[in-house]
C-alpha cells in the first residue's frame, strides 16, 4: 500500500507531491554522484491548506513518509513512498528518528515551543536523509512564534523541510507563507470517504456511507462517527435542538445542554490523559511511595505547569466538542434550506428527515438564513472567548425569532 492510498479525493495534490518527493529523492542521491535534475519540484517549506476533514495532516505525513523512502524499488525506477519499507513504516507510525510531528492540545503554540522546532530543524538528518519537521496546527502559532518560525523556514537548514498545515493561506502569517510551497486541499467525495471507512476500518458499509453523509466529507470526523456510539448519541441531541426552542424556558435549558455536553467530553479527555501525565511525572520527579506519596522539595512548580497545561487543554476539548456541535446544528439548517428550496442535492441529515420537513413547513428560505447566521455568529463569539453560555443562550434565542 502506497503512502497515498490514505488521501481520499486530493488526485491533484498527490501528483504534486509525487514528483516532487521523486525529486527530493534524486537530490539525494546527487550528493552521493548521481546528477541533480534539471529543474526540481523540491523545495524546503510546503503550506497545506484545505477545510477541515480534507487530509491536510495525512498529506504533510504520506509527504514525510515519502521523503524517507529507503525502498530499493527507487534504484530500478520505483516511486519513493511504498509503504513498506523501514522509513515509510516509521514514518507513518510516528517513530522516525528524522520526522517530528507537532500537534498541540493547546489553545495556542508559544515561543518556546518553536524555539524548540526550530533548534531540532539545525540538526543533519540522523539517517542520511532529510529531517522533516510536520506542524499539523501552524493557525494556532502566536504571533511571537511565528517570527521566531520565519527566520527558520528563510533560511533553512540543508536537508531540512518544514511541513505546515493551516485550514487557510490566511491563518498563516504573510511572511511564512511567502515563503512556502502552497498545496490546497478539498474536502473529499462522501463516496470515497465511506468506501475509505468500510476498506481501511472495517465498518459495516451502511454504517459508512450514513457517517460519510453526516459529515459532508470530514474523514476524521466520521471515523469517530462510526466508529463511537457515544459520538453518535450527541449528534441525535444536537439535531433534536431545533425542536426545543418554541419557548424562552427551551432555548435556555437547550443551550445548557450544549455546553453540559461540550464539558462533560473534555471530562472524558481529562479522564483519559490526565492521571496518566500526572503519574508519570510523579514518577520523573521521584515521589516515592514510601514517603506517602509527597512530592521532593523544589519540583511543584513542575507539577503546577503541568496542570496548568492540563486546564488549557480541556478548554480546547470543550470549545472543539462545542464547534463540532454548532458545525451539526449549522448541516441541519442547510438540508431544511435545501427542502424549502426545492433542491436536488442530497441530504446530509437523512436520518431526521421527519424534524426536517417540520422545521421547513413552519418556516421560510429568509428565517432559515437567519438562523445559520446566528450560528455563524456563536461561533465567531467563541472565538472572541466570549463566555460559552452567553454566547450559546443568544444563539437559541434566535433561532427562536428566526
Amino acid at each position: 500500500m502506497a503512502v497515498w492510498d490514505d488521501l481520499v479525493g486530493q488526485d491533484r495534490v498527490t501528483e504534486q507531491l509525487a514528483a516532487a518527493a521523486r525529486d527530493a529523492d534524486a537530490l539525494v542521491t546527487a550528493e552521493a554522484g548521481a546528477p541533480p535534475p534539471a529543474a526540481s519540484k523540491m523545495t524546503h517549506a510546503w503550506l497545506f491548506t484545505g477545510p477541515p476533514g480534507s487530509g491536510r495532516a495525512t498529506a504533510a505525513r504520506a509527504f514525510a513518509a515519502a521523503l524517507q523512502c529507503v525502498s530499493p524499488d527507487r534504484a530500478l525506477g520505483g516511486a519513493p513512498g511504498c509503504g513498506f519499507c523501514e522509513g515509510c513504516h516509521t514514518t507513518l507510525v510516528g517513530t522516525h528518528a528524522d520526522v517530528e510531528v507537532v500537534r498541540t492540545d493547546q489553545l495556542s503554540i508559544g515561543v518556546k515551543e518553536t524555539r524548540d522546532l526550530v533548534r531540532r530543524a539545525q540538526l543533519s538528518p540522523a539517517g542520511g536523509r532529510w529531517q522533516v519537521i510536520v506542524l499539523e496546527d501552524a493557525d494556532r502559532l502566536t504571533e511571537g512564534a511565528g517570527n521566531v518560525l520565519l527566520k527558520a523556514v528563510e533560511e533553512p537548514a540543508p536537508r531540512t523541510v518544514w511541513l505546515l498545515c493551516a485550514p487557510s493561506l490566511e491563518d498563516v502569517l504573510p511572511t511564512i507563507r511567502s515563503r512556502c510551497r502552497s498545496l490546497t486541499l478539498r474536502t473529499p467525495p462522501v463516496a470515497a470517504v465511506a468506501d475509505l471507512l468500510v476498506r481501511r476500518d472495517g465498518i459495516d458499509p451502511a454504517l459508512a456511507a450514513q457517517a460519510a453523509r453526516a459529515t459532508q466529507g470530514h474523514i476524521g470526523r466520521a471515523r469517530r462517527l462510526a466508529t463511537d456510539e457515544r459520538a453518535r448519541a450527541r449528534r441525535e441531541a444536537v439535531l433534536r435542538l431545533p425542536l426545543r426552542v418554541d419557548d424562552m424556558g427551551g432555548c435556555l435549558k437547550a443551550a445548557q445542554e450544549l455546553i453540559d455536553a461540550a464539558a462533560e467530553d473534555a471530562k472524558q479527555v481529562a479522564e483519559e490523559v490526565d492521571t496518566k501525565e500526572t503519574e508519570e511525572l510523579r514518577a520523573a520527579l521521584g515521589a516515592a511511595a514510601g514517603t506517602g506519596g509527597r512530592l521532593p522539595r523544589g519540583t511543584a512548580g513542575a507539577m503546577k505547569d503541568l496542570q496548568d497545561r492540563q486546564k488549557r487543554r480541556a478548554t480546547r476539548t470543550q470549545r472543539d466538542s462545542l464547534d463540532l456541535a454548532l458545525t451539526d446544528l449549522t448541516g441541519f439548517y442547510r438540508d431544511v434550506l435545501a427542502i424549502q428550496l426545492g433542491s436536488r442535492s442530497e441530504l446530509a441529515n437523512t436520518e431526521a428527515r421527519d424534524a426536517l420537513e417540520r422545521i421547513a413547513r413552519a418556516s421560510g428560505p429568509e428565517r432559515t438564513l437567519r438562523r445559520i447566521e446566528a450560528i455563524m455568529d456563536c461561533r465567531r463569539a467563541l472565538d472572541r472567548n466570549v463566555a460559552p453560555l452567553l454566547a450559546v443562550e443568544a444563539m437559541t434565542v434566535a433561532l427562536r425569532a428566526g
